[in-house]
């Protein structure tokens, strides 16, 4: 995980947050967005529950939506979901955050060049609101 937050910009309303990029690949982890309030789920590949059978680096799959407690909020994890600004909670385009992503990034002056997708990779985590783990107890998909 990045442990130097950067503030990003929301498109729609024009407030600033902070937020973290979670390296998926350094972490071996696998990770979603509530549906509704934008919130991810971070899924450790170390603590998968027996049965269970992920592809990890990157966003669940949408076969394995159904193994993953609801959000808080009411919401659903899913493979397509985006994470959302945190006043107005309309979805952040990914694309639109490559600026204030690379901005931030040390590595941009070294050549790193973010992913322009909530499906890569990395994760953000938005004003640090995070989930780890949140199986549904007796999950299994085999």
């Amino acid at each position: 995980m990045n442990d130097k937050p950067g503030k990003g910009t929301c498109e729609h309303c024009g407030d600033t947050f902070p937020y973290s990029l979670i390296h998926n690949g350094f972490n071996d982890s696998s990770y979603a967005y509530c549906d509704s309030c934008g919130l991810t789920a971070l899924l450790d590949g170390w603590k998968i529950p027996e049965g269970v059978s992920i592809k990890l680096h990157t966003v669940i799959q949408a076969k394995d939506e159904v193994l993953l407690l609801p959000c808080e909020c009411g919401g659903k994890f899913q493979s397509g979901a985006s994470p959302r600004c945190p006043h107005c909670q309309k979805p952040l385009s990914a694309e639109l955050a490559e600026s204030w992503i690379e901005e931030n990034a040390p590595g941009t002056a070294k050549g790193w060049r973010w992913q322009c997708s909530w499906t890569g990779l990395y994760c953000i985590l938005i004003d640090k609101k995070i989930v780890k783990d949140n199986w549904k107890p007796g999950a299994s998909n085999q």
